[in-house]
């Protein structure tokens, strides 16, 4: 009971900052609101090597020089061959290819008897952006590649019925975000920026802050453990976090239409791991600076600049150097971004995302750790 006294005596003295800050509380809960509107409407990328899985019932010369048309340019990237529709559900549903071609059995033949031949793309259309330039790629590559047959045919062949090849017939089917939105895409990733600015550098300020104040040096003499004073500075910045996160769920349902598909339990569990893993930098941060200025532009380096750039929230990691993909791994955001992309828009369960989830509590056990050791130093020698 004592522990819990102490815990909850530091929290309400750094909920009492809180409410006389009226800057921060202004930047806390409307911010948030401005980057979901903003972020919502406005970003469009290019796109490379899009991850591509083959279904080819036919497996004949005429359906591997297609998939060899496709492949041919830096644009897809054959990742599988895939032998059923159970395998074409599992690749889309764990994020491992973003176009799927299914060819019919009866592809050749119904390409050289004039019925009309069939061809399916089945596209992640989770982020509509990057969706709607796949399916853009996938035609403009399918008909270059008709074209130069259908000249060739001409040239090696005088039967009438090849003078008059009909084209293929597509049909794509965009799963997970039917109508290509890119705000469907961009929302869920707002929420993972937004819990690194309400975590990392709140809680980094706010233990700096007492040393610029040499406050700190009354919590190095009291009584009180350095994991109790912890605990109780971030808790107010964990019930912020959370709160923001759930808001801007709330709203991105209302405003744009996203929907939670999974499961809600595992949604806030992802959540409440990547707060602790914000929260973990944001206290490693605040034992190595002595200045707010200091601690802010630290907590940018280590978090938010990371969780912009390397996440995946708006430049696709796919179309990175091989290097700076490798990179990509030092910010939990990435993690996050995968998990709840998945919750909201795929559905998918927690068989696929159990990897992301150890890496939050890793990563965040790690900056603690880090931060317990440095803080015992920094008490050892202030004593």
């Amino acid at each position: 009971m004592e522990a819990i006294d102490l815990i909850f005596a530091v929290a309400k003295k750094e909920t009492r900052q809180l409410r006389r800050d009226k800057r921060l509380l202004l930047v806390i809960f409307f911010f948030p609101l401005f980057l979901l509107i903003i972020f919502g409407y406005a970003i469009n990328l290019d796109v490379k090597h899009i991850r591509l899985a083959v279904y080819d019932q036919e497996k004949s010369k005429t359906t591997r020089q297609l998939v060899q048309s496709l492949v041919s340019s830096d644009y897809f990237d054959l990742v599988a061959d895939l032998s059923s529709y159970a395998e074409v559900k599992k690749y889309l549903d764990k994020n491992e290819v973003q176009l799927v071609v299914v060819i019919p059995p009866t592809f050749s033949n119904d390409f050289y008897k004039e019925r009309g031949a069939k061809l399916q793309f089945l596209i992640d259309g989770v982020n509509g952006n990057t969706a709607n330039i796949v399916y853009n790629y996938s035609q403009a590559f399918t008909s270059r590649y008709l074209q130069k047959f259908a000249q060739k045919v001409r040239i090696e062949t005088t039967n009438i019925q090849f003078q008059n090849l009909i084209p293929f017939e597509l049909e794509p089917r965009f799963w997970f975000n039917p109508d290509l939105k890119s705000s469907r895409f961009l929302v869920p990733g707002l929420i993972g920026i937004i819990i690194i600015l309400t975590s990392a550098i709140s809680v980094a300020l706010s233990v700096v802050r007492e040393k610029e104040r040499n406050s700190i040096e009354q919590i190095y003499v009291s009584p009180i453990s350095l994991h109790y004073f912890i605990i109780g500075k971030i808790i107010p910045y964990i019930v912020i976090a959370f709160a923001n996160s759930l808001f801007i769920i709330i709203l991105g349902n209302l405003i744009f239409d996203v929907s939670i598909q999974g499961s809600i339990f595992f949604l806030l569990v992802a959540i409440l791991l990547y707060i602790y893993s914000s929260v973990s930098i944001g206290i490693f941060v605040s034992t190595v600076a002595t200045t707010q200025l200091l601690a802010f532009l630290m907590a940018v380096i280590f978090s938010v600049l990371p969780s912009l750039l390397f996440s995946g929230f708006i430049f696709p990691i796919e179309s990175m150097p091989i290097a700076i993909q490798i990179l990509t791994n030092i910010t939990p955001a990435k993690f996050f971004l995968s998990i709840i992309r998945g919750i909201l828009l795929r559905g998918v369960g927690f068989e696929y995302m159990w990897s992301q989830y150890i890496y939050l509590i890793c990563y965040g056990t790690i900056f603690v750790i880090f931060s317990i050791v440095r803080e015992t130093y920094n008490r050892r020698r202030f004593r």
